[in-house]
């Protein structure tokens, strides 16, 4: 029982800590020159500046978590593209790695070289950890820290579904909850932002910029 409590007590430490220094709901999309796995130099913030996009944190290419995130969004793209989604990619590995997982898997979109760690800091996240943000015009409207890896597609299309009906009057935010049991669903007018949080919850409440 002590020890259950201990890693119930770790474990809350850690969300804690990833929710407060990952990158606020509501903020621009950082702007960066970084590298695709073409080895092009790519500007994110002009990349991202318009329409929905995925961007998909993963630990390391070719390892089996990465591996089954990576391919759930690539068998997913067919209906990910019939909602006008573009996705990129990033990890600590280098271009040549980076182009050798695209081939390898048949993956349909873009994965950038952080070999610097330049991305990882802009977002404020460990280089090891598996998150994923959607960008709407280029501000941050969902997230998940403690993103999926097989259901990684199924998460994303679910948070679309909630974001897409409600876009001209509202935007929606859905965080997971410290337990991963459940996630939490707000609606807030544009007009509004408002926080609040509880023992076991965090809700986020985005007001348009």
């Amino acid at each position: 029982m002590k020890m259950l409590f201990v890693l119930v007590m770790v474990f809350s430490f850690i969300t804690s800590f990833l929710l407060a220094n990952s990158l606020e709901l509501g903020s621009p999309i950082p702007q960066l020159k970084v590298l695709t796995d073409e080895g092009i130099t790519l500007d994110l913030g002009e990349a991202l500046s318009a329409g929905t996009t995925l961007v998909f944190f993963y630990p390391k290419a070719m390892t089996p978590g990465c591996v089954k995130q990576a391919c759930s969004l690539r068998d997913g793209w067919d209906e990910l593209q019939s909602r006008d989604l573009r996705i990129f990619g990033v990890s600590s590995d280098t271009v040549i790695t980076q182009a050798q997982f695209r081939d390898k898997y048949t993956l349909p979109f873009t994965l950038l070289a952080d070999t610097d760690g330049k991305i990882a800091d802009a977002f404020s996240k460990s280089r090891w950890s598996r998150q994923a943000y959607l960008f709407i015009d280029g501000i941050l409207v969902w997230r998940d820290l403690m993103a999926a890896t097989s259901k990684q597609a199924t998460d994303i299309l679910a948070a679309l579904d909630e974001l897409e009906p409600n876009l001209e009057d509202s935007i929606f935010i859905k965080e997971n909850n410290v337990l991963k049991s459940q996630q939490i669903l707000v609606n807030v007018p544009l007009s509004e932002l408002r926080s609040c949080g509880s023992k076991m919850i965090k809700w986020e409440f985005y007001k348009s910029l």
